[in-house]
């Protein structure tokens, strides 16, 4: 019987810089919001971590930045434990 074993985000570089990538936003303040998260914490993030911040990362700039700035709180897909999670981190970035 094979079993596949899907890499860790920590362990494949490619993982890692199309999260960098997607990190980038046509909104300046979430562009360096997400940008100094990562340079401060992308070597630590676990697989449930990048989970939400990829979740994240569907959303629109402004949806986005409204869940940041803490005037929102996540709904739907993205109304999840590790989200919320990793909103409280984003916020006191």
């Amino acid at each position: 019987m094979s079993k596949l074993v899907e890499e860790s985000h920590q362990s494949d570089p490619v993982k890692r810089a199309r999260l960098r990538w997607r990190a980038r936003r046509g909104l300046l303040e979430n562009d360096l919001i997400l940008t100094r998260f990562l340079d401060a914490n992308e070597e630590i993030l676990t697989d449930e971590e990048v989970d939400a911040f990829s979740r994240l990362m569907e959303l629109s700039d402004n949806v986005l930045m409204d869940l940041m700035m803490a005037k929102k709180e996540p709904e739907g897909e993205v109304d999840l434990p590790h989200v919320h999670a990793l909103l409280a981190r984003l916020r006191v970035a």
